[in-house]
């Protein structure tokens, strides 16, 4: 959700590839101009379709495995790919001869090592965020709020794929008088 709002933000036109028609309908909602469920379609086929044959100029890929290599076969000319995790549990291994043939650059961001590389960094883009945040251009998707409780259940099904947005983990509050 962060990355279509970003995205949207920015003036992109956005393409979301989702797993099932739950994920595929949060999508839409946060403002996909194109939702490909990669349980049902071809997510190349759809991307050049909806591309027009060009393919993707950036791609934010969180998940790795096959859906790296589902970026790599859509990615455009002088496009970028930025790998930002690997939720998939495996980590790819690009064809640097591909990247070459279609010029396309792969970037990886570790955004914790900018608290130590480049704090003043962290700091502009919290403003920026803060900034698009104020105006409404974004708001963060909290799909659902668990007691302390229920925290390892939702660990599980974040870790199965089974949310969309993020899951919120709220402390109980101790009613007035009573003792921890």
């Amino acid at each position: 959700s962060a990355a279509v709002q970003l995205g949207k933000a920015a003036g992109a036109t956005v393409i979301g590839v989702v797993g099932g028609p739950e994920k595929a309908a949060v999508a839409r909602e946060q403002g996909c101009d194109v939702v490909v469920d990669r349980h049902a379609e071809d997510v190349v086929a759809a991307v050049k379709e909806a591309t027009g044959g060009r393919g993707a100029d950036v791609i934010y890929d969180p998940v790795g495995g096959q859906a790296y290599t589902q970026s790599a076969k859509t990615v455009a000319f002088e496009g970028r790919i930025v790998v930002v995790g690997f939720a998939s549990g495996t980590i790819p291994s690009p064809a640097l001869n591909h990247a070459l043939v279609k010029n396309y650059a792969i970037l990886g961001l570790h955004w914790g090592l900018y608290n130590t590389k480049d704090p003043k960094l962290v700091q502009h883009c919290h403003e920026q965020l803060t900034g698009l945040a104020a105006r409404g251009a974004i708001k963060p998707l909290v799909s659902e709020r668990v007691p302390l409780g229920g925290a390892a259940d939702a660990v599980q099904r974040v870790a199965d794929g089974r949310t969309t947005g993020r899951v919120a983990v709220v402390p109980q509050t101790l009613e007035k008088g009573a003792t921890a």
